[in-house]
């Protein structure tokens, strides 16, 4: 099979160039330059393109392991976005069924979607039907474009889209900067109406359920139950090892916690760290984590604390618990103030 790749240089800089890859997926190099021309983006002002090249299908580079039949799934770095690492620090997963693919999450930069096109492709060339995001952030989010050119409808919360057209530019811009000319290329993508409680997806012969929760780890998460395998995508509603981020409600989040696991799961995938977790056994650290937050933030509310104050002491016992505590733990603490101080 050949693919397209193409060069994209900064028009401020146009020594600064990275290749990257359209999604064609064709049995010859006239159907892949067809194809290429249909589903090209428009790449802004901002960068030149070069001209396309059919080439042999690469190979990912990106590791996916089979968990259950027809699960596959990609452990993220427990680190923050670098240059070297190119936003690949969520987990990704897919699940093949009788007639299509599902991916859920699509990893920090386009660079990280083409690889999990690439690794979809290595295992199977059935279509990529749907792409779910589990939520809005961006390192879960702005590889979504290769899928959707490969031809997956983006399926979220009803709350997605406006959150990310809303933070688009915030996103793009920081990324930008952590990443450097690994990012080029990459963008949020556009979704359209989202799921307001829930909704299945049938890939041919295999069901997934999902559901929208209320205002958790963010206002638009999302989960996706496997019936076949009951494997449970939980995004970022569930951490392990990598440091909690809380970029909604404590409160809402613990209910959910509670409110999640009906059916239960044989195992769960949480958003970082694992790649696979035990049912209830995954839950025990973050939950106590996030009562610790819970009430040590409203022991400093009625104590008449300032916010400056409150993070300096809310829930330092959990440090040594957490990796990247000392980046994520003083927004979660700010949250939660922000939030309780007003109960």
């Amino acid at each position: 099979m050949f693919e397209i790749v193409l060069s994209l240089c900064l028009l401020a800089n146009p020594e600064t160039c990275e290749t990257r890859l359209l999604p064609v997926g064709a049995a010859d190099c006239a159907q892949a330059l067809a194809r290429a021309e249909e589903i090209a983006p428009d790449w802004g002002d901002a960068l030149i393109a070069g001209p396309f090249d059919c080439v042999e299908r690469p190979n990912s580079g990106m590791a996916f392991a089979q968990i259950a039949p027809g699960v596959f799934v990609h452990l993220g770095q427990v680190a923050d976005v670098t240059p070297d690492n190119l936003g690949d620090v969520a987990n990704i997963g897919f699940i093949i069924g009788e007639d299509s693919v599902a991916v859920i999450d699509a990893g920090g930069s386009r660079a990280v979607g083409e690889a999990v096109y690439l690794a979809v492709r290595q295992i199977t060339e059935k279509p990529i039907s749907h792409l779910i995001l589990t939520h809005m952030h961006p390192d879960h989010v702005m590889g979504a474009e290769v899928l959707i050119e490969a031809g997956a409808q983006v399926v979220g919360h009803r709350k997605l889209g406006q959150a990310l057209a809303a933070r688009a530019e915030t996103y793009e811009t920081s990324f930008a900067r952590l990443m450097g000319a690994g990012f080029i290329g990459s963008r949020v993508p556009t979704v359209g109406e989202g799921i307001a409680d829930r909704a299945e997806i049938d890939l041919g012969g295999r069901m997934l359920d999902l559901v929208a929760w209320e205002t958790a780890h963010s206002e638009s998460d999302v989960t996706v139950f496997d019936r076949q395998t009951a494997t449970l995508f939980t995004g970022d509603l569930v951490f392990d090892a990598h440091s909690p981020a809380l970029d909604g409600s404590v409160m809402g989040w613990l209910r959910v916690l509670e409110a999640m696991g009906a059916p239960a799961p044989a195992r769960i995938v949480p958003g970082h760290g694992g790649p696979v977790l035990e049912w209830p056994e995954g839950l025990v650290d973050l939950r106590r984590y996030l009562l610790v937050l819970r009430d040590e933030t409203r022991a400093a509310v009625s104590q008449g604390l300032r916010l400056g104050e409150a993070i300096e002491t809310v829930g330092q016992s959990e440090a040594a618990h957490w990796a990247l505590f000392d980046l994520f733990h003083p927004r979660n603490v700010t949250a939660a103030f922000t939030e309780l101080e007003w109960e």
